[in-house]
């Protein structure tokens, strides 16, 4: 029999490919569908944002000077590129903003996933359905490999950029309808893709990870399909990656309870264009300005109690740029505390040199507090003399608190419409909520182009 099509041993990488290839679109529970629904609509929105930035410019000029022949396209920028070049430009642009989804895994699945499936949809008629159903397993990889890695955020990987390659890859064979063996290929050929550090939070690499996982997925689903082959037990092997990218292995994770539910009902969304663990931050500071008015001049201290998490993450004090102050506990409660918002103007370059945001930053105190989760703050502030305090339970974004689907669609037509017009913004809304009933998946990408 030929390798390729050989069935693979019975390992926990192989099951939940297994698992995975077989998934029906008729599998998915309704609310798996409308969370896949407002991730795409959630998406859209974040590559819109992020395609005005000047550091997208640098990523697009560099791809084009590659010189592939153009057949896929890039949001919002009016151009095609190469089928393994626009997954890096879409996945560039869906994260730069640090504004994408993000799971309790610490991964934003959605720009490599999703930029990994468009190019795809360019060569032929493909369903809604057919991409939903791709969006949901991806995802549903990613998020099982992180949690068979338990501490591999911890060692200093960038999750985006490691199991995003994994999740693409798993995406696409879905979308091309690789076999079993052909699936478990893909994610062991990704498997050896994956990379991205920490270390470069703060800088124009760090959004680079989820271009590359969405090209290096793509390329590993082209070449399964083709029959290049890899490791059947990648993940759980005696060398495979939770072994040797987390100093703890869970390999069981693969496999637990799957479509029990789909990953995908636990995604999160941002309403703050920073680090997740920022938005209890802005959060809180948004609940003391409801208890009086605020006039920065007259705060004498901001002080806070987080989640060790939170300084171990974002603990920038003092943010020379925007990117940096994504990662800036101080930054994000000066503008929560001043602005009242946490958008991409919030935490751009102007806002970081913004003499407010500056006296503002060195009043805040920040302490860690073991008692409090993750997704949880205190806040006192001094203000005229008197102290304003608040506690945030859940923040905003997270499966406990999430985002209404009003405010999510909201951000896309905010986001949309500068760049493909009123019009266009609405019509790729009304066809993302109905995404399922999309017969070619063209039609929305040429709203969106």
């Amino acid at each position: 029999m030929d390798e390729t099509h050989a069935k693979p041993k019975n390992g926990v990488t192989s099951q939940l490919c297994g698992f995975l290839t077989q998934a029906n679109y008729a599998d998915l529970p309704a609310a798996t569908v409308h969370a896949a629904r407002r991730g795409l609509l959630d998406w859209f929105g974040c590559v819109f944002a992020g395609s005005t930035q000047p550091s997208t410019d640098i990523v697009i000029a560099m791809l084009q000077d590659a010189g592939s022949r153009a057949e896929a396209t890039v949001l919002g920028r009016k151009l095609k590129l190469g089928i393994l070049e626009a997954p890096i430009a879409n996945g560039y642009m869906g994260h730069v903003l640090d504004y994408d989804d993000t799971h309790a895994t610490t991964l934003h699945p959605s720009s490599p996933v999703l930029s990994a499936l468009l190019p795809l949809c360019d060569r032929k008629k493909l369903s809604g359905k057919e991409f939903l159903l791709a969006y949901v397993c991806g995802l549903e990889a990613g998020v099982r490999v992180g949690r068979a890695s338990p501490q591999h955020h911890k060692g200093g990987w960038h999750l985006t950029g490691t199991l995003g390659s994994m999740a693409g890859a798993v995406a696409a064979a879905k979308l091309l309808g690789c076999s079993h063996p052909q699936m478990t290929n893909a994610i062991g050929i990704a498997a050896s893709q994956s990379a991205g550090l920490q270390q470069n939070r703060g800088t124009m690499t760090k959004y680079l990870h989820a271009g590359k996982a969405a090209a290096n997925g793509l390329m590993s689903a082209l070449l399964a399909q083709r029959g290049f082959t890899a490791s059947s037990e990648v993940i759980e092997g005696a060398r495979g990656f939770c072994r040797i990218y987390s100093e703890v292995a869970a390999p069981d994770e693969l496999v637990v309870d799957l479509g029990k539910p789909w990953e995908m009902e636990r995604n999160g969304y941002k309403p703050y264009a920073s680090a997740v663990v920022l938005h209890s931050i802005v959060d809180v500071m948004l609940m003391i300005r409801a208890q009086t008015r605020v006039d920065p001049a007259q705060v004498t201290a901001i002080n806070l109690r987080v989640h060790p998490h939170v300084v171990s993450i974002t603990g920038v004090m003092n943010p020379a740029n925007g990117m940096q102050s994504k990662f800036s506990v101080s930054h994000s409660a000066a503008i929560g505390l001043a602005d009242g918002a946490g958008g991409a103007y919030e935490y751009s370059d102007e806002k970081v040199r913004d003499p407010v945001m500056t006296a503002l930053r060195q009043k805040v105190k920040v302490e860690i507090d073991e008692t409090l989760a993750v997704d949880q703050a205190r806040a006192t502030v001094v203000l005229g003399g008197k102290e304003y305090s608040a506690f945030v339970e859940h923040q905003s974004g997270t499966k406990n608190n999430p985002m209404p689907d009003g405010a999510i669609e909201k951000k896309f037509m905010t986001h949309a419409v500068p760049v493909i017009g009123e019009e266009a913004a609405g019509k790729a809304a009304q066809l993302i909520w109905k995404f399922e009933a999309l017969e070619d998946v063209r039609e929305l990408l040429v709203l969106c182009a």
